[in-house]
């Protein structure tokens, strides 16, 4: 879902990678309806693992909670976000996990726009 509003929301100003350490097969039904709701298809993804490479070349990592299973390397700024996993919820229990997403890439964003010091 985050890196569905960072892709409609950023217009093309920045390249987005979603990747896991544990995706799972098929992306969450629940949030493919709550993200078309927000006019955002997401139905084609596909969940995937990211790759050292993948996050070494960020200049932003943003994690949901993996702990240790989250690769550290010099170079990229990483962010926590602390939200609740959709998996195994209903739509209705997702919109508020959507909305608290949308808030955070919008702030991102903001933070990503502004110039360097």
């Amino acid at each position: 879902m985050a890196a569905g509003f960072m892709r409609a929301l950023a217009g093309g100003r920045v390249e987005v990678f979603s990747g896991g350490s544990e995706p799972a097969d098929t992306v969450n039904l629940a949030a493919v309806a709550v993200m078309a709701e927000a006019g955002i298809d997401i139905s084609e993804e596909t969940p995937q693992r990211w790759t050292d490479d993948e996050v070494r070349g960020a200049d932003v990592v943003v994690t949901m909670g993996c702990g240790d299973t989250c690769p550290i390397y010099p170079g990229p700024s990483y962010v926590d976000w602390g939200v609740e996993d959709p998996a195994g919820r209903s739509v209705e229990d997702v919109i508020p996990i959507r909305d608290d997403l949308e808030r955070r890439v919008r702030s991102l964003l903001e933070l990503l726009a502004r110039p360097a010091d």
